[in-house]
């Protein structure tokens, strides 16, 4: 029950994202925005690890800030995998990362 209501926040995190963030927009309904949200759900749980760790040393040259382009450039990635996801370029990408991380932090700790 946890995961369903995990991934449910999800959901609801990426339908707001598309909502807030101009330039990212979705077509196919419901459907679309399902897919995005367990493709995102892999990429956080399979990928982003991944690639933190192979990203290390540039990312303690920058402070971190690093973690914010990896982070836009997986969001970006999703669009490339998920027909009817739009993202622009990179600018929506790293706000479309910034308000989904967001966004889904808030809606987990909520339940």
């Amino acid at each position: 029950m946890h995961t369903i209501l995990k991934f449910l926040g999800t959901v609801a995190a990426v339908a707001l994202t598309v909502n807030l963030v101009p330039g990212i927009t979705v077509t196919g309904g419901w459907t679309t925005i399902l897919l995005v949200a367990v493709v995102w759900s892999v990429i956080t749980m399979v990928v982003r690890p991944i690639l933190s760790i192979l990203t290390l040393p540039i990312t303690i040259i920058t402070f971190g800030l690093f973690s914010f382009v990896l982070n836009a450039f997986l969001f970006y990635a999703m669009s490339w995998i998920v027909e009817g996801f739009e993202v622009p370029g990179f600018w929506s990408a790293l706000l479309g990362a910034v308000v989904l991380s967001i966004l889904s932090w808030m809606i987990h700790k909520i339940l």
